[in-house]
């Protein structure tokens, strides 16, 4: 399942996610550092992905290459 960051609402797009695309539920951008799977606080850039290029902003959408959007985790049971 992919999820917005900002709400955690489900984005049901099967397509690839463009630059200004936006949450349903809440607006907030998808194709944007916070929800890629190589967005990593504290290495270098804030990402995995070495050749990437540096992005200032991580909750705008933006033109990296390398953006997959990430899964996200399960819902603990009982929580």
């Amino acid at each position: 399942m992919r999820a917005c960051y900002a709400c955690g609402s489900e984005v049901r797009s099967s397509e690839r996610v463009g630059r200004e695309e936006r949450c349903l539920h809440c607006g907030a951008d998808l194709r944007c550092c916070q929800n890629c799977r190589f967005y990593a606080p504290g290495r270098r850039n804030d990402c995995a992905e070495p050749q990437a290029e540096p992005v200032a902003d991580k909750e705008r959408g933006n033109f990296c290459e390398y953006f997959a959007f990430r899964r996200a985790q399960p819902a603990a049971a009982g929580a």
